[in-house]
């Protein structure tokens, strides 16, 4: 439940695409100057919009072509033929069409918030630098138990335990631990990248001598763990110029991950029948 590709993350693999909204969602009358790719009843489509399409198309994997713009074209004008109709039985004045208009809206303005934000915040080098020194840390295989378990105070009595008697790790993780996919095998994770895990169990991963294990609990958002490194592997970072592309996207990532946790510490978010959480600083 560790790995990435098991779990669904707020951050940023994930942060840079705020809800998709299709292009084709809106059709507007181009300006007087604007180039336009058809007509429709009287009403322009605008060449714009088509090659947005196109964009949006191609880097899906589909290739350029008279015959992609040509479909782009007709769906577009059926599209406004349909939506013209709506419009004229009243249909856009629905509650729950207004609803809909609405997300399509803030969907769209989230998305060109993110993008003006990476646009105007340069990643420099020296946050490049910083960002591979800790993805190089971290290079290597890992072989290692963790017990996991929901509050901290249980992971410090298991710690205090181990202490005691290490060789308990494995029987106590199958008696103790809420982690499914190893407590079977008394918290056997096998071997990993520790980069394929949630950034804090990584992290306290790489930092362990082999036959050791966390004497502080490692506080995750799956809850506490207590983590025993069998083995390892240590392994050469790739070139830091090999890799400037993916470090700038997870610096982006990180940077945006941070800016939305600031901005939703700061608000006052009332969700019915529960308490507000007060706006103060993590």
């Amino acid at each position: 439940m560790l790995k990435k590709s098991r779990i669904l993350l707020i951050g940023a693999a994930s942060v840079l695409a705020l809800g998709a909204c299709d292009s084709k969602d809106a059709i507007k009358t181009a300006p007087s100057k604007e180039p336009v790719a058809a007509t429709v009843n009287g009403v322009a489509i605008p060449a714009s919009t088509v090659e947005l399409m196109v964009k949006e198309r191609t880097a899906q994997g589909q290739p350029d072509s008279p015959e992609l713009r040509k479909a782009i074209i007709e769906n577009l004008a059926m599209q406004h033929l349909v939506a013209a109709e709506a419009v004229k039985k009243g249909v856009d004045k629905q509650p729950e069409t207004q609803r809909q208009l609405e997300l399509v809206r803030q969907s769209i303005l989230a998305n060109a918030f993110v993008a003006d934000y990476i646009k105007n915040t340069p990643v420099t080098d020296e946050m490049l630098k910083a960002e591979y020194d800790k993805v190089a840390a971290l290079a290597g295989e890992y072989k290692a138990r963790h017990i996991l378990v929901k509050e901290e105070a249980e992971a410090k009595a298991i710690v205090a335990e181990l202490q005691k008697d290490v060789t308990k790790f494995a029987a106590m993780a199958q008696e103790k631990s809420m982690d499914p996919g190893s407590k079977v095998n008394g918290g056997d994770l096998g071997w990993f990248d520790p980069r394929s895990m949630v950034p804090e169990f990584g992290a306290a991963v790489a930092k362990l001598e082999k036959g050791k294990f966390t004497e502080v609990p490692v506080k995750t958002q799956f809850g506490y763990h207590v983590i025993l490194l069998e083995d390892s592997k240590k392994a050469e970072a790739p070139p830091l110029e090999s890799v400037k592309e993916q470090l700038k996207q997870q610096v982006q990532r990180t940077n945006l991950t941070k800016l939305f946790d600031d901005m939703k510490t700061k608000a006052k978010i009332e969700i019915a029948g529960q308490p507000a959480a007060p706006a103060v600083a993590k």
